[in-house]
């Protein structure tokens, strides 16, 4: 049976080398090869990894890996920041190279999948594979929760930017400070916060606990722990 043909960029992921973006950023600067000859395009495929090299260094196959880990605020999810900020790749107790799944910014802290495959995080990534994330804020300033859980109940655009649903649960409320439990399905940049901004409240406090099959738990800030048996997760 003949293997399906995959996208070069795809290829260079599931290696483990970089995502699908950072690759097609190898192949334009032509570091990317197929038997000695450079690839010049993205749209190339190819049915294996076979005769493909990268700064000529041969592809091959990885074990996907996936692992949890506990963000702490302050650190920007990047393998380089433009601004020259500290980045969770300064202090990941992880010996090989992986890259996130999806991204927490700077001041969310809490669980962050990590993994050696470009390709497993584009699947946990894309929107229409429908996994949850869900998170806990604290919000400062007048909550109408029934009116504010309705109106979430719906899609909602603000700015120009239309977000899908969001299940919105009171987990503690006090005169001004409030305790919510938030479920999103897209994790579009800085979804959260730019919703419940909308609506005046202030963030001091963004956690994510679980992101699909996957929760955070009782892992210690600042740790990671490999996932054996991931593949199980996303079975149920």
């Amino acid at each position: 049976m003949t293997e399906p043909e995959e996208r070069i960029a795809k290829l260079i992921a599931r290696a483990g080398i970089c995502s699908r973006r950072e690759a097609e950023k190898l192949i334009a600067e032509g570091r990317v090869t197929y038997k000695g000859k450079i690839i010049d395009t993205p749209a190339a495929k190819f049915t294996s990894m076979q005769g493909i090299a990268v700064d000529g260094h041969p592809l091959v196959k990885k074990q996907s890996k996936l692992w949890l880990y506990h963000k702490p605020i302050g650190l920007v999810v990047s393998h380089q920041d433009e601004q020259g900020r500290e980045t969770i790749f300064d202090h990941l107790p992880i010996r090989e190279r992986v890259i996130s799944v999806g991204r927490l910014d700077k001041n969310t802290s809490g669980l962050l999948l990590l993994t050696n495959d470009g390709g497993l995080a584009r699947e946990l990534e894309l929107p229409q594979n429908n996994f949850q994330r869900v998170y806990m804020v604290r919000v400062y300033g007048h909550l109408d929760f029934p009116q504010l859980k309705k109106i979430l109940s719906k899609p909602i655009t603000i700015d120009g930017v239309t977000y899908r649903p969001v299940k919105m649960e009171l987990e503690h409320s006090g005169a001004n400070n409030h305790w919510l439990r938030l479920t999103i399905s897209e994790g579009k940049n800085r979804e959260i916060r730019r919703i419940l901004e909308h609506f005046d409240l202030q963030i001091n406090r963004l956690v994510r606990i679980q992101y699909g099959p996957f929760e955070l738990a009782n892992l210690e800030l600042g740790a990671a722990f490999e996932l054996k048996n991931w593949q199980d997760f996303l079975e149920q």
